[in-house]
C-alpha cells in the first residue's frame, strides 16, 4: 500500500490516494495502526482522498484513536494541494466533502507553485446543543463558569463543524496542560468529547493557542482550533474580527468576515512518500 506523508504547520497526516479506486478498508483500525510513532509510520490523523458525487472530491480523516472527526482545517488544506497537484481537481478553487459538509477552498499558486491555501471554514456554530455540549438555552456561552477536576474554569465552546472548548489564559507556565487537556476532551458536558484550546490573548490582532486534539491529545497546530479561538476571543470582547494565530507548529491568518464566515489560510507541505512494507498493519482489513 502507497502512502504519502503530508503536514500543515506540524499536524502531519498519512495520506492514502483512493480517488481511482476505493478499496473496502477499515479506516478506523488501519488510522490506529499507521499512525502510531513507534510501530507504524506516525501521524495526528490519517486522510482517505476519495471521489466525491456531490463535490471536487471527498475527504475522509482518521484520528490515531480510529475515531472519525467531522473536519481538519490543517488535513484540509493539505488534502487540496494533494489532488491540486495530482491532477484530480485542475483548479483553484474547489470544493470538497467533509462530515462537515460541503468546504470551498481556494488555492495561493504562483509560478506553477503552491503557496498556501484557504479555506472557507463556514459559519460557526454557537447554540450550545448544536456544538454540541449539555445547555438548554439558544445563546452563545461565553465565559461560562465549568468545574473541571476540582477547578473552576471559564470556557466558551464553538463548533466549527467540530466541538471546540476555549479557554483564556495569562500565562502558559502556570497552565497544568497534561492534566486539563484530557479532562476537558471528556468531560460529561461535551457529549462527543471536544478538542480544547488554551488561548493567551497578546494583542487584539494576535492569539497564541496552545491545542490538546480530540482523539489525539498534544498537536503543533489545529486548525479549525485556531477558528473557534478567534470566534471565542471576538465573542469576548479580547480581539478583532481578523488575527494571526501563533500555535507551536507555525502561524495562521484567520478572520470571522462580515458574512459571518470564518477564512483561514496556511500551508500546506509534502514530508515524504513511501510504500508500507510490514503486511501485518494492513493485512485483516
Amino acid at each position: 500500500m502507497d502512502f504519502v506523508k503530508m503536514h500543515g504547520l506540524g499536524n502531519d497526516f498519512v495520506c492514502l490516494d483512493h480517488f481511482l479506486f476505493s478499496p473496502e478498508i477499515n479506516y478506523p483500525e488501519l488510522s490506529r495502526r499507521l499512525c502510531h510513532r513507534q510501530l507504524g509510520i506516525g501521524g495526528d490523523g490519517l486522510i482517505a482522498i476519495l471521489p466525491s458525487r456531490r463535490a471536487d472530491a471527498r475527504m475522509r480523516i482518521f484520528n490515531p484513536d480510529g475515531s472519525e472527526p467531522e473536519m481538519c482545517g490543517n488535513g484540509i488544506r493539505c488534502f487540496a494541494r494533494y489532488v491540486y497537484d495530482a491532477g484530480y481537481v485542475p483548479k483553484e478553487t474547489m470544493s470538497i466533502e467533509t462530515l462537515a459538509g460541503i468546504l470551498t477552498v481556494k488555492l495561493e499558486i504562483e509560478n506553477n507553485r503552491f503557496e498556501a491555501a484557504t479555506v472557507c471554514m463556514g459559519k460557526p456554530i454557537l447554540v450550545p446543543k448544536l456544538i454540541p455540549v449539555l445547555s438548554d438555552g439558544e445563546s452563545p456561552l461565553v465565559e461560562q463558569e465549568l468545574e473541571v477536576g476540582g477547578r473552576k474554569l471559564l470556557i466558551t465552546p464553538v463548533s466549527m463543524g467540530n466541538p471546540h472548548c476555549v479557554v483564556f489564559v495569562e500565562d502558559f507556565k502556570m497552565l497544568d496542560f497534561e492534566l486539563l487537556g484530557p479532562a476537558l476532551e471528556k468531560h460529561p458536558y461535551f457529549p462527543q468529547k471536544t478538542n480544547v484550546e488554551f488561548v493567551k490573548v497578546e494583542n487584539p490582532r494576535e492569539l497564541t493557542v496552545k491545542v490538546w486534539e480530540r482523539g489525539a491529545g498534544p498537536t503543533l497546530a489545529c486548525g479549525t482550533g485556531a477558528c473557534a479561538s478567534l470566534v471565542a476571543a471576538v465573542l469576548a470582547g479580547r480581539s478583532e474580527r481578523k488575527a494571526i494565530v501563533h500555535l507551536p507548529g507555525g502561524d495562521l491568518k484567520v478572520e470571522w468576515g462580515q458574512d459571518d464566515l470564518v477564512y483561514m489560510t496556511g500551508p500546506a507541505a509534502y514530508v515524504f512518500r513511501g510504500q508500507i512494507l510490514d503486511e501485518s498493519l494492513v493485512d485483516n482489513l
